[in-house]
């Protein structure tokens, strides 16, 4: 026995034979005053016989469904759960002889898509999906389905795929139904096809949301990009292992003895699958594209932004030299008129006939140099 296994038989026996010292670990306190504890909400969504294609019996839980099952011969048990709790996966492991890697996934959930055989029991992963209008994001789900020779187990985390239209839409076509728990993983398995659609048509209008918003310069359509392209790198996730899913199902046809209207429904529901896949494929593609013209274009934005800014400096620049000039050429005559208007007596050329003149040649003379000596260098 490998060291898995014995960790998930160690696992289920350790969750469905609690001490009785701990019962709150299994369920709520009960009330005051009464002698038990308040039952624990049961999983079970629903319990169902069916013979010939046709329901016989309903039940609320596993051991009325068991007891039945094993009244009637030629039946077939139809249980669906949501999210149970490891002591019920126990008891459908120990009615139908479940293995304990199977029960371990799907009591553990966040599988990848697969499909395995063991003995005569079939167990199928898949990843479901449904597109949130309001919140304009997709919201996965998982399912494990068990198929045996005389049931099907579902196993449902999330609020996809929506399981009782299933059931009704095989309890109104009992002529299907009657094929046995294969056609109801057909059903199953077309129905998580299906959902894809609606799904594909809401990434695909999100994406040409992006595309307005990229050149429109929205300031948020980076963020949008990214989390889209998460979005359907999931998806991708989902999509790609139904192919070998749906490979792994025909390569057993022959050998199980399928009759010929489930294969035309299996290769029906590859066709679906196979369009899905190619389409998820084509949105990464596109927003990869979207991606680098996005940057692109945040690029040369940021390009004309910078240029913009030189500019702005360069024509600043041009305004301070040319203060600057008026500046000098303005202090040198402050400068003469500011020494010759100091109240010394003795100073050169202060009684001279012609020093009045000179101090005005002078500053002329200095102004017109610097004048001539900033224009030439652009500086005016």
């Amino acid at each position: 026995m490998s060291e898995r296994r014995r960790r998930a038989l160690r696992a289920l026996r350790k969750n469905t034979t609690r001490s009785p010292a701990h019962p709150a670990a299994e369920q709520p306190p009960a009330p005051a005053g009464s002698g038990e504890s308040a039952p624990q909400p049961s999983s079970v969504i629903t319990a169902a016989l069916y013979q010939g294609g046709r329901r016989t019996s309903s039940h609320t839980t596993l051991a009325e469904t068991f007891r039945q099952l094993r009244a009637e011969s030629g039946g077939m048990a139809w249980i669906g759960l949501h999210r149970p709790t490891p002591a019920e996966l126990q008891s459908l492991a120990d009615e139908f002889d479940l293995h304990p890697l199977a029960i371990e996934d799907a009591l553990e959930a966040h599988q990848r898509p697969k499909l395995e055989r063991y003995g005569e029991t079939l167990f199928v992963v898949l990843r479901a999906a449904r597109y949130l209008d309001a919140a304009e994001e997709v919201d996965f789900g998982e399912l494990h389905v068990f198929v045996g020779p005389d049931f099907v187990i579902t196993v449902r985390h999330g609020a996809a795929p929506d399981l009782p239209a299933v059931r009704r839409r095989m309890e109104d076509s009992p002529e299907l139904l009657e094929r046995g728990p294969e056609a109801v993983l057909y059903a199953i398995l077309d129905a998580v096809v299906d959902g894809y659609a609606p799904v594909v048509g809401g990434v695909e209008n999100d994406i040409d949301e992006i595309e307005t918003e990229v050149f429109a310069n929205a300031p948020e359509v980076s963020r949008r990009i990214y989390e889209l392209s998460r979005e359907v790198v999931e998806f991708q996730r989902a999509t790609r292992p139904l192919a070998k899913i749906l490979d792994g199902l025909s390569a057993g046809f022959e050998k199980y003895g399928i009759d010929e209207e489930l294969r035309r429904y299996l290769r029906d529901v590859a066709d679906h699958a196979t369009h899905v896949t190619e389409r998820v494929d084509g949105f990464r593609q596109a927003l990869q594209d979207i991606l680098t013209v996005n940057a692109t274009l945040v690029s040369q934005q940021q390009n004309e932004e910078m240029k913009a800014l030189a500019e702005a400096g360069h024509a600043q620049n041009e305004e301070i030299k040319k203060i600057s000039s008026w500046a000098a050429i303005l202090f040198a005559p402050t400068l003469v008129g500011t020494i010759y208007g100091m109240n010394f007596d003795h100073m050169p050329e202060l009684h001279w006939a012609l020093g009045y003149p000179f101090a005005i040649l002078l500053m002329a003379v200095v102004c017109t140099s610097l004048y001539v000596l900033f224009k030439r260098r652009d500086w005016l």
